[in-house]
């Protein structure tokens, strides 16, 4: 028997990519799922396909504080508690800071720090009684700064940095405290990803279908959880990045420098 059956797990952002491969095989392994996203028509599809599971579904923006709260609390008030929080839900950009409106900047940490941080404060109660785990989808960008993505690099190195910091205080209470780096991962998000402007930009010149796939992430992911690891860094490319980011940083700079640009120009 998993020993995630009847767990209650809630994701963030489960209408796409690895958010919506963490919905289905958490339901795989019989938890109770709530997740919430701002497509509403997406979630009701998934709502559809899986009219015989204990699945609670939302549609709301947890870059809103109302909008975090009351989807944590219809989640207590369907299922009695949670277990496992999962911090999935994010958006990415592309632009160089010369060249970005403020906005933006603030938009990306909304939706990737303080949507987590909303989610988490909501949740933690039940999670602190139930012993539980909070988990902090971050990105290879927590850990070494890409350039293009200022604003996405520094809302992963907040998420990362307030984990850290939570899972210090949570040391002695039973709660677990985990963060996911998945690297380059085949998923939505680079086509989502937000132009200087704060428009979607639709097109990404990455090659997903060399990449990771999300339902290949989301069991790594899974399996961390049950194994109550303290982080998990995902794919080769990941690996080596936070490896020469530690060690020769300088290098890491003319490596990354070079991945991204072309000519001069931002081509990644």
């Amino acid at each position: 028997m998993s020993l995630l059956k009847d767990k209650v797990v809630v994701i963030t952002g489960g209408s796409d990519g690895i958010g919506r491969a963490l919905v289905e095989a958490f339901i795989e392994q019989g938890a109770r799922v709530a997740t919430c996203g701002r497509n509403y028509d997406k979630l009701y599809t998934l709502q559809l396909e899986h009219t015989n599971v204990m699945l609670h579904t939302m549609a709301c923006d947890i870059s809103h504080e109302n909008d975090a709260k009351r989807f944590i609390e219809s989640t207590i008030k369907t299922f009695g508690g949670i277990d496992i929080l999962i911090n999935n839900a994010g958006i990415s950009m592309r632009a160089l800071f010369n060249d970005t409106d403020l906005d933006v900047i603030r938009q990306v940490m909304d939706i990737n720090f303080y949507g987590a941080v909303y989610c988490t404060k909501y949740a933690l109660p039940s999670i602190l009684e139930r012993q539980g785990t909070v988990v902090g989808v971050s990105s290879i960008a927590g850990y070494r700064g890409l350039p293009g993505r200022t604003a996405y690099s520094a809302s992963k190195f907040a998420l990362q940095g307030w984990m850290e910091a939570l899972r210090t205080e949570m040391l002695h209470t039973g709660v677990h405290v985990m963060w996911v780096c998945p690297g380059f991962t085949a998923s939505n998000i680079r086509h989502a990803a937000l132009d200087s402007e704060g428009k979607a930009r639709g097109e990404s010149t990455m090659e997903e279908g060399k990449m990771m796939t999300a339902e290949e992430c989301a069991q790594h992911i899974l399996r961390a959880v049950e194994k109550r690891k303290r982080t998990l860094v995902l794919t080769s490319t990941g690996k080596r990045t936070v490896f020469l980011n530690r060690f020769f940083p300088s290098l890491a700079d003319k490596l990354v420098h070079k991945f991204y640009f072309k000519n001069g120009e931002l081509v990644k």
